[in-house]
C-alpha cells in the first residue's frame, strides 16, 4: 500500500493506493508486460490535484533516479535524471554561474515533474516556460523502447511529454539548459498598488523592464480598496553570492490539525502584515533567491494549516483584452461566495509559445487562488469560476486541479485529443479518467507516435 507517502499536495483527493518502484517499473515495462492503466510517474508530490494519481492502477516513485550527469558551464547544458530536484540543480550550478531559466514556487519539484507539468514563474514574458529550455529527454514507454525526444528526433512524442503530465510514458533522464545570471541574489523592488485599475497600467511596464515580475493581491480588501496590492519585481543582483543556501524548511507543521487555522481572522491579520513587511520600503532591496522564488518551502508541510479535508487550488488564464473585467469578476465570485484565498497571485504571461502540446500558459492574465475545502460550498465556487473563465475565452491550469469538468477541460485545450493519441497506454491518470476519457474523441482527429 502506498499510503500517506504519495498524496498530492492539496490533500484533498485520496492518496495512491499503490506505488513500485522506479526500477520495477522500467524493468516492468522493457519486458513489455505492463498492462493498460497500470502506471503514472510519481515525482515529489507538488501537484493540487489528481494528475499525480492513478487510481486504478500504481504511481511509480521516481525520486531514486536523481543522478545529475554532464554539465557544460560554458553553455550551461546539464544532463539528469527525472528524479533530481530543482534545489539539487540550482546547489550544482550556482557556483558556476547559472541558474534555472524557469522555476516554479517550489524548488522542490522532480526534473520529470518540471518537464511533465510545463512549469512556469514569474519571468513567463522573457523566457517562455520550462518547456522552452528543454534540449532533449529520454522516454520509455510499455512497448519497451526507449525513445530520444526533441525539437527534431520523435518530435511529435516530446511535444506531448511537455506539459503531458506524465502520460506518454517514464521520463528517464532530460538534457536543459540553463542562463547565466550575475548572481543568485535578486534586486527587488515592491510598488503598492490601490487596485486593479492600478496593476494593469503597470503590469506592461514592469514586464518590460524586469527580468521578474509578479503581483500578490489582497482578495479581502473591499471597499476603495478592492484589488489593492503589492507589484514585486525583480532581477539577479549584478552583486551578490553564488552560493546556494541550504534547500530545507526553517519551520514546519509537525501534525495536521483538526480543523482549518487559515480562517478569515487569520487571513486579514496575514495580508496586513504581509503588506506591511513587503511594503515598507520605498526603495529597491537586495534579497536573497530563497526567500523571493519560494517563500513557502520555508515551512514545511504548509499545506496541513488547511486541516483535514486539504485546499483547492484554482488558476486561471483570461486574454489581455478582457483581463480587466475578468480577473475582478473572478475576485468578486469569491468574495461574495464567502470564501477567502490564502495567497492571490496575479501575473502577465507573455507570448512565447511553448513547444508542449496541452501547456497552460497563453497570452493574457493569470490568476491563481487558493482555498480551504469547505465541501459543496467550495465547489460551487470554482465552478463559477470554470464558468467566468470559460466565458472569457480563458482556460483553467489541469496540473492544479482536482475537480473541473470534462467540459470545462475540453474547453481550455480543445487539442486534447492529440495527446490521447499519443498517451502510453500503460499509463492513465485520475485526472485524465474523470476529464479526457469522459469526452468523445472524434475519427479522424488524431496523430500515431513516431
Amino acid at each position: 500500500m502506498a499510503g500517506e507517502r504519495y498524496r498530492s499536495f492539496g490533500l484533498a483527493t485520496p492518496a495512491a493506493k499503490r506505488a513500485i518502484a522506479a526500477d520495477d517499473a522500467i524493468a516492468l515495462m522493457r519486458s513489455g508486460k505492463a498492462t493498460k492503466n497500470a502506471l503514472l510517474a510519481y515525482g515529489n508530490g507538488r501537484s493540487y490535484g489528481d494528475s499525480c494519481q492513478n487510481e486504478p492502477g500504481a504511481v511509480v516513485d521516481m525520486r531514486p533516479l536523481n543522478r545529475i550527469g554532464a554539465f557544460n558551464a560554458e553553455t550551461g547544458l546539464l544532463e539528469a535524471e527525472a528524479g533530481v530536484f530543482l534545489s539539487d540543480i540550482i546547489a550544482h550550478t550556482a557556483p558556476y554561474g547559472f541558474f534555472p531559466t524557469v522555476v516554479p514556487g517550489t524548488q522542490f519539484v522532480t526534473l520529470g515533474g518540471a518537464i511533465a507539468n510545463d512549469v512556469h514563474g514569474k519571468n513567463h514574458h522573457r523566457r517562455g516556460t520550462f518547456g522552452c529550455h528543454v534540449e532533449s529527454l529520454t522516454l520509455l514507454r510499455s512497448d519497451g523502447r526507449t525513445y530520444t525526444c526533441s525539437a527534431t528526433d520523435n518530435a511529435r512524442l516530446f511535444a506531448a511529454t511537455i506539459g503531458g503530465m506524465g502520460l506518454t510514458g517514464l521520463i528517464l533522464s532530460a538534457s536543459i539548459r540553463l542562463m547565466r545570471v550575475h548572481s543568485l541574489d535578486i534586486a527587488e523592488k515592491v510598488t503598492r498598488f490601490a487596485d486593479l485599475c492600478e496593476f494593469f497600467e503597470l503590469a506592461e511596464a514592469a514586464d518590460q523592464a524586469n527580468e521578474y515580475a509578479v503581483a500578490w493581491i489582497n482578495q479581502l480588501a473591499g471597499g476603495h480598496g478592492r484589488g489593492r496590492g503589492l507589484l514585486l519585481t525583480g532581477n539577479h543582483a549584478e552583486y551578490g553570492s553564488h552560493a546556494a543556501s541550504r534547500a530545507g524548511s526553517r519551520f514546519s507543521v509537525p501534525f495536521q490539525p483538526p480543523f482549518n487555522v487559515l480562517n478569515r481572522p487569520f487571513l486579514t491579520a496575514f495580508n496586513a502584515a504581509y503588506r506591511w513587511k513587503k511594503g515598507s520600503s520605498p526603495g529597491p532591496s537586495q534579497t536573497g533567491y530563497q526567500g523571493f522564488f519560494f517563500p513557502l518551502d520555508g515551512v514545511g508541510d504548509w499545506n496541513r494549516l488547511y486541516g483535514p479535508k486539504g485546499l483547492y487550488q484554482h488558476q486561471s488564464v483570461v486574454p489581455e483584452n478582457v483581463a480587466r473585467e475578468t480577473v475582478p469578476a473572478l475576485l468578486d465570485a469569491a468574495r461574495r461566495a464567502g470564501q477567502g484565498s490564502f495567497l492571490t497571485v496575479l501575473k502577465r504571461f507573455g507570448s512565447i509559445r511553448s513547444p508542449g502540446l496541452l501547456s497552460f500558459p497563453r497570452p493574457g492574465f493569470t490568476l491563481t487562488l487558493d482555498f480551504p475545502n469547505r465541501g459543496d460550498r467550495t465547489l460551487a465556487l470554482l465552478s463559477e469560476l470554470d464558468r467566468i473563465t470559460v466565458a472569457a475565452g480563458g482556460a483553467v491550469n489541469p496540473y492544479k486541479d482536482a475537480r473541473m469538468g470534462a467540459d470545462t477541460f475540453a474547453a481550455s485545450f480543445p487539442n486534447w485529443q492529440r495527446l490521447e493519441a499519443l498517451r502510453d497506454p500503460a499509463f492513465v491518470s485520475s485526472f485524465w479518467l474523470r476529464t479526457a476519457k469522459k469526452l468523445n474523441v472524434r475519427p479522424g482527429r488524431v496523430e500515431a507516435a513516431e
